[in-house]
């Protein structure tokens, strides 16, 4: 059921950007904005994973450089039946990880050097299980379509609106002319990247809630992964890490959480709901 809901969620936000390219260009605008769509998810689907390593100066370390966390990787994925994914260190302080990668099969899992030193071996267990979830329900690769097609939503609407208010929309008629078009295309720039913004959170926590409880099941000890959340949303408000609102979502707590109008749309559910069920995971 959940799958569906995002299949559709996905499926309005595509209708969103081809509408938008239909008050742009007409038929035309709409052919283009599909395409546009296409290409931006082509795009997401082979080199997401490889620009947000990058965006954050992730690197990949052996076995020799890192064994305690390559030995916990190992064991949980063979635990949740899937490849050994790459392991990367990201050089900051603040404490947080993400996984990335379009299937099990191209995967990687990014922890940061704070969180190897805030938490202990069953609390990073818990993280990293929760990381294998995302892969094994091949979450990354509907984050990284639903943020391409939202960024790709707010861009195209932020164009139509300047447009609009400088007079170069071009109209097709006497109506487009008119200050009352003037006015829809700067509604359609505001609205419509909040529409995005709303379909994209709403698919990210219905993703985060299943990988809480994925990556209980995967570690075998849902408390691990409750004392690890509680640790890293103090973490994360005492040492936010320097992130991308469009790959925020990625982490596994909010990075943004520090800055409060971020936190009104954020892509997290509440940490204190995702720790309530994984304590009613482990009293059950």
């Amino acid at each position: 059921m959940n799958m569906l809901k995002t299949i559709f969620l996905m499926t309005v936000m595509t209708v969103i950007l081809v509408l938008i390219g239909g008050q742009l260009g007409g038929r035309q605008g709409m052919v283009m904005a599909l395409v546009f769509a296409g290409g931006m998810n082509l795009f997401a689907y082979w080199f997401s994973d490889k620009l947000a390593l990058m965006s954050y100066r992730a690197r990949q370390v052996s076995e020799a450089e890192a064994p305690e966390l390559h030995a916990i990787v190992r064991g949980l994925a063979t635990r949740a039946g899937i490849p050994m994914p790459k392991v990367f260190v990201i050089p900051s302080a603040s404490a947080n990880a993400f996984a990335t990668g379009r299937n099990p099969q191209h995967a990687s899992v990014a922890v940061t050097e704070g969180i190897r030193q805030l938490l202990d071996r069953t609390e990073l267990e818990g993280v990293i299980a929760h990381e294998l979830a995302h892969i094994q329900h091949r979450d990354i690769l509907i984050a990284s379509i639903v943020a391409t097609l939202a960024g790709a939503i707010t861009m195209i609407a932020r164009m139509a609106g300047w447009a609009a208010m400088f007079g170069g929309y071009g109209g097709r008629d006497n109506d487009r002319s008119s200050g009352g078009g003037a006015i829809g295309f700067i509604l359609m720039a505001i609205l419509a990247p909040i529409a995005a913004l709303l379909v994209q959170m709403w698919i990210s926590r219905t993703r985060e809630y299943q990988a809480d409880a994925g990556g209980a099941r995967i570690a075998g000890n849902p408390s691990g992964l409750a004392n690890a959340l509680e640790k890293l949303q103090r973490g994360a408000q005492a040492r936010p890490i320097q992130a991308n609102p469009s790959s925020a979502h990625m982490f596994i707590v909010n990075p943004l959480s520090g800055k409060s109008l971020m936190s009104l749309f954020s892509t997290h559910p509440p940490i204190e709901e995702r720790v309530a069920r994984l304590r009613a995971m482990a009293r059950g």
